[in-house]
């Protein structure tokens, strides 16, 4: 999210605001959400951009009798669909349409599971952390994380079960475990993530398995971070192998995505990340579990996602470039929160920081910001007055610190237990 465009500034700061370092905020950032923005202190989308916590996560905290979150769990691996070179373009094609069409119906949403948790524990009249542990997360259309938008993929790829018989049983949620440090450590610990215990788990992509003329391999797609291709790994890195593309080239960050399966344990996909900015160049890896499918995409990954401290709600085109939406950073204090709206409406580009607040009272807000709202609103697929709606229940939340408080104590409890 740059600073003009949001788009690399969500990203950013998202991955800042959840990356594993001691750091959680300040070189963490996962909430799916932008590219290629230019981080600026206090935005909060994928960082900070839109805003990330800086608060160090290493202070002593609370005596965790058991962790926040519960053991993840997969199934059987799938039966590979077993394709020609030119059946698996044609299946490349026809899944890529699918998913493009997703990234337009379907926002990017870690809102409102936010403003959920929230009403779910006002009504409890509970301590957050009990309530915590046994939550239900809801998984409502149309308002999705990576795991919303990785179930619906799935669910919209059924439809392809008439042209290629059996893509439907090669399909499943694969889990990712985002910023591996020790990469060797964590893929040699045992078959599967299963064996890593301090593993969060935080991410999930889609993913086919596939043989193509007998040689092994996996479609991937990845909605949550807007990625508007279908990415072929063969075991083998020949064609039709993707290899490094351009995920989002910005005037103030360029970013490369690539991945291929671990030499050392072929169950896992390494996802490398290059962001180039100026003359500085930063690269990442993360680990795809793709060996079997993930079976707690809701109870842990979205369980995770309850708790950031960074929130975005994003709206996207077919090639995955954001369009309108906020982000914000979820601080230790609540009186001067505020989030950054922006759109980008061909060469007109917006983006403003608002306080909470100034929406503490829906009957009051100055016109001028209501129009502002507006414009948005019809850019992200909202029925009138939907998103000025959703802002005022975020004020709300964000004005109650003994919420805050409880919900930033999780996060930081996650975050010492995990990797």
């Amino acid at each position: 999210m740059e600073r003009e465009k949001p788009t690399s500034v969500l990203l950013e700061k998202q991955r800042e605001a959840l990356v594993k370092s001691v750091e959680v905020a300040t070189d963490r950032g996962r909430d799916e959400g932008l590219s290629g923005a230019e981080p600026s202190p206090g935005a909060g989308g994928p960082a900070d951009g839109p805003g990330r916590r800086t608060d160090d996560v290493t202070r002593p905290g609370r005596d965790l009798t058991t962790p926040p979150l519960p053991r993840a769990r997969w199934g059987p691996a799938r039966r590979p669909l077993e394709l020609s070179l030119a059946r698996h373009e044609e299946l490349a094609t026809r899944a890529e349409a699918v998913l493009r069409r997703l990234l337009l119906t379907d926002n990017y949403d870690s809102v409102s599971n936010f403003i959920s948790l929230f009403e779910a524990w006002e009504r409890a009249g509970e301590p957050l952390a009990p309530l915590y542990a046994r939550y239900a997360p809801p998984i409502r259309a149309h308002k999705h994380t990576c795991v919303g938008l990785g179930l619906e993929l799935v669910r919209r790829w059924r439809a392809l079960e008439r042209t290629f018989g059996g893509v439907t049983r090669a399909t499943a949620l694969l889990s990712c475990e985002e910023a591996v440090a020790a990469v060797r450590e964590y893929v040699t610990r045992g078959d599967g993530p299963a064996a890593v215990l301090a593993a969060e788990k935080e991410h999930v992509m889609v993913g086919i398995q596939i043989r193509v003329d007998g040689r092994p391999g996996v479609m991937l797609a990845d909605p949550g971070y807007h990625v508007p291709r279908i990415v072929t790994v063969m075991q083998d890195r020949n064609y039709p192998h993707t290899g490094w593309f351009v995920q989002s080239d910005e005037a103030h960050c360029r970013k490369e995505y690539s991945y291929s399966f671990n030499p050392l344990n072929p169950g896992y996909i390494e996802w490398h990340e290059k962001e180039t900015r100026g003359d500085a160049v930063k690269c990442q890896t993360s680990l795809v579990f793709a060996a079997r499918p993930y079976l707690d995409g809701v109870n842990v990954t979205e369980r995770r996602n309850l708790v950031y401290n960074f929130r975005s709600l994003l709206s996207r085109d077919q090639k995955g470039h954001l369009i309108a939406g906020l982000y914000f950073p979820v601080g230790a204090t609540t009186k001067d929160a505020q989030f950054t709206l922006f759109l980008n409406n061909g060469p007109d580009k917006r983006k403003t920081k608002y306080k909470f607040s100034t929406f503490a009272d829906p009957l009051n807000i100055p016109e001028t910001i209501s129009e502002e709202i507006q414009l948005c609103n019809a850019k992200m697929n909202y029925k009138q007055g939907e998103l000025l709606s959703i802002i005022c229940q975020l004020a709300q939340v964000m004005a109650n610190q003994a919420f805050i408080d409880q919900m930033l104590e999780i996060n930081d409890d996650i975050c010492r237990m995990c990797l």
